[in-house]
């Protein structure tokens, strides 16, 4: 069955930097287009950044952007996301998500936290 399994959340300073990883297993990986997304406490679960299949295409919410990289192995299966400058405000947990026309699927997150 499909899996996307994150890892490399961690507790890190404002201003430091972090990569989180993401698996995908049971599917064809570079046929999905990947996003991140993020939940802040309490706060509903927001798009963060995306990159296409084959073409690696990219786009980030202008929150991120500058700040974030998102890239993906497909030979690994592999997504990631570069995140530097991190400020108390990307305290949150990261999903990796896998996208093809109807189809979307989910990990189970990475939790992000900033101390100031």
């Amino acid at each position: 069955q499909v899996q996307l399994v994150e890892s490399g959340g961690d507790l890190v300073q404002s201003g430091g930097s972090l990569r989180l990883s993401c698996a995908g297993s049971g599917f064809i990986f570079s046929r999905y287009d990947m996003n991140w997304y993020r939940q802040l406490p309490g706060k509903e679960r927001e798009w963060v950044a995306a990159i296409t299949g084959t073409s690696g295409r990219t786009n980030y919410v202008d929150f991120v952007r500058g700040r974030f990289t998102i890239s993906r192995d497909n030979y690994g299966s592999l997504l990631y996301l570069q995140m530097n400058d991190l400020k108390p405000d990307d305290t949150a947990v990261y999903y990796c998500n896998a996208r093809r026309y109807s189809e979307s699927y989910w990990g189970q997150g990475t939790q992000v936290t900033v101390a100031l």
